[in-house]
């Protein structure tokens, strides 16, 4: 279904002449081919298009602050509006409150009690988080309810 999507929406985007719009959907549909040729599965599913879909948006959240340093603001912007394109594909984010109560029941869930436990919480948490909520993110949130 999200293939379906990025394959009309190219379309679209080739008729408006937006070529931003069509670098953006061809970077990812590029990196989805890179991923079902290096796995063993022939296609991937709509979770896995997320999951690149995400990486490809963190790409360019880590490549913004050397950009600003350099004095490269056109770099900046186009980045930015990089990263609008890329965020409409994803599903909304979790808020903070939202992120925090499914912590809170995933650690009582589990019954985990201290820092030793944060890799099964962390286990726990990733399907349900995964292109929702910032894995630095979780981890951190789930590193302050663990720690004493």
């Amino acid at each position: 279904m999200l293939r379906e999507q990025l394959d009309a929406e190219l379309k679209t985007a080739l008729r408006q002449h937006d070529t931003l719009r069509v670098s953006i959907i061809r970077q990812v549909k590029a990196s989805v081919q890179v991923q079902e040729t290096r796995g063993r599965r022939t296609t991937l599913d709509d979770a896995d298009i997320l999951a690149v879909i995400a990486k490809e948006l963190k790409e360019r959240e880590e490549v913004i602050p050397d950009f600003e340093r350099g004095g490269r603001a056109d770099l900046v912007d186009k980045a930015r509006a990089e990263m609008a394109i890329l965020e409409e594909y994803l599903p909304p984010q979790l808020s903070d409150a939202e992120l925090l109560a499914l912590v809170e029941e995933t650690v009582a869930a589990l019954d985990a009690a201290g820092p030793r436990d944060m890799g099964r919480v962390m286990g726990a948490l990733t399907p349900k988080t995964r292109g929702r909520a910032d894995g630095r993110r979780v981890s951190e949130m789930v590193r302050a309810r663990l720690l004493p």
